[in-house]
């Protein structure tokens, strides 16, 4: 998200401050920090809507769609505190007035009835999608506010861009068109209202999406549904570690889950699906054998193909997070692939009644570079960042792959970076798309 969000605020301040150089009078600080906090929101907000097309091509510069969709939201989220604070310079001129006296220079601005009847109606509109943005944005942190709701309220997106767009367009001065900021700006605007009317007509993804049979349902553990998924010829294959988006429920929308199984090029797909919220509850009773289910991908670079074999190897699983070391071990099994030297760690609650362990201690036997570790919480065995660290020597180069809870890879990275160890990487997904 770093990576992509901080230079992308850089360079369009930069072009602000290109064109103040340029300019020939100087405006007022108030002048100045108007245009600034409406051009950084509006930049960002189409930033936000072209990653919003899940552009394939940016998934390996930026480490995988759900990388993409982590600088997605924050680019929102960014977007509208720059709205909120161009919405608050913009109220207090008359406060600014009345102390300094004056007027503001971009009300200086004239021009034909028709423009001006624009710009008025422009200003409206702006303000109007502002108030609406500020309650989406607290919508959309309020965690307990039900997914299946937020999804219609976040797909209202498009058409508040393409009001905030129509605002920027007709309110920005009339001379930025000639530089580079007013280049930049058409450039972000155009791109994304294409983006937002592709989102408005649900095109986005759709050269990924195809139509599947549930060929099988599993319930292995009770908060656990084993799903298979059969899209013949249409799957054009994925890597161990992948995921897919998949839609059970046309209302409830497309989830996404990580593919437990390898490619064996059959059409095949399996998903290991754990009861996190109100529709995965007890999932294999609301789904069906036979079933006509919609599944776009594959999309992610959690990728074994991707493993630095110089570095020590730490592989984590939480939980669920397992899915995507069973595709590697299994696809490395069936194709006679050879495995880096790894330590597996596999956090569960109960190791005795879960049947992944089963399955995991059968697909390590045939790899002996790989080191399988069970920690089972209910045991009190917790997997720490200073008991990985103290299990490899001071000075080793070693590389992270972890999927599981959110707060347990944040606490695990944490204590990794400050360990005496050298980290070269610590790769985890990013699942929390809202």
């Amino acid at each position: 998200m770093i990576r992509l969000i901080l230079p992308f605020v850089g360079l369009t301040t930069g072009l602000w401050v290109w064109h103040l150089a340029t300019t020939d009078v100087p405006w007022s600080v108030y002048d100045q920090s108007l245009l600034l906090s409406g051009w950084l929101s509006i930049a960002l907000l189409s930033l936000a809507m072209l990653l919003a097309l899940r552009p394939g091509w940016l998934e390996r510069p930026m480490g995988g769609l759900d990388k993409i969709y982590r600088s997605h939201k924050w680019a929102g989220i960014l977007a509208v505190i720059f709205a909120a604070a161009h919405w608050l310079i913009e109220m207090g001129d008359d406060a600014i007035e009345s102390l300094f006296g004056g007027a503001s220079q971009l009300g200086d601005l004239h021009g034909s009835g028709f423009v001006e009847a624009m710009r008025d109606t422009a200003e409206d509109l702006g303000e109007f999608a502002i108030y609406v943005l500020f309650a989406m944005l607290l919508i959309t942190l309020w965690r307990k506010f039900p997914y299946r709701y937020w999804r219609y309220l976040h797909r209202a997106m498009p058409a508040l861009y393409l009001l905030l767009a129509f605002h920027a367009a007709w309110l920005a001065p009339v001379d930025w068109w000639q530089q580079p900021i007013g280049w930049g700006m058409a450039v972000l605007l155009v791109g994304g209202s294409i983006a937002s009317v592709l989102s408005l007509t649900g095109r986005v993804g759709r050269q990924r999406q195809m139509q599947g049979t549930i060929s099988a349902i599993q319930a292995p553990e009770l908060r656990i549904t084993e799903v298979t998924v059969n899209l013949g010829n249409a799957w054009r294959g994925h890597r161990p570690g992948q995921f897919a988006l998949v839609t059970f429920n046309r209302l409830e929308g497309a989830h996404p889950f990580t593919i437990a199984s390898a490619d064996a090029g059959d059409g095949q797909v399996t998903f290991l699906i754990k009861s996190l919220g109100d529709f995965t509850r007890n999932l294999s009773q609301k789904i069906r054998v036979g079933q006509r289910v919609t599944v776009e991908g594959p999309y992610g670079c959690f990728d074994l193909n991707r493993v630095n074999r110089k570095a020590r190897q730490i592989w984590i699983a939480g939980g669920i997070g397992v899915t995507p070391f069973l595709a590697w071990l299994e696809a490395a099994a069936r194709d006679h692939l050879p495995m880096p030297e790894a330590d597996l760690h596999y956090c569960t609650r109960n190791a005795g009644a879960d049947p992944v362990v089963e399955r995991l201690q059968t697909l390590c036997s045939n790899h002996p570079s790989i080191k399988l570790q069970i920690h089972d919480s209910g045991k009190g065995e917790t997997l720490s960042a200073d008991a990985l660290s103290a299990s490899n020597h001071s000075g080793d180069r070693a590389e992270v792959w972890f999927c599981g809870p959110a707060s347990l890879g944040r606490a695990l990275e944490r204590g990794l970076r400050s360990a005496p160890m050298r980290l070269l990487r610590f790769h985890k997904e990013a699942f929390q798309f809202r």
